[in-house]
């Protein structure tokens, strides 16, 4: 299999795994922010699910940026 193509699934499915443990680990979050976006503001969000979401964008944005690289 390509090297390319194998770091593209197993970024994925890391990823993935990351999201779903965010999801099942957000369910007894009580602490809820809102964000300000350019456009408005967002829902009450849980704060675990913020900082959780950003750093599984920046674990894709990060693997994308090292592919280009190699």
């Amino acid at each position: 299999m390509n090297l390319v193509l194998r770091k593209i699934i197993f970024s994925t499915l890391f990823n993935f795994s990351l999201l779903t443990l965010l999801i099942i680990g957000i369910q007894n979050s009580t602490e809820r922010k809102k964000i300000n976006l350019i456009i408005g503001k967002t829902g009450d969000l849980p704060l675990s699910f913020i900082i959780g979401s950003s750093f599984i964008s920046g674990s894709i944005l990060g693997s994308f940026s090292m592919k280009n690289k190699q």
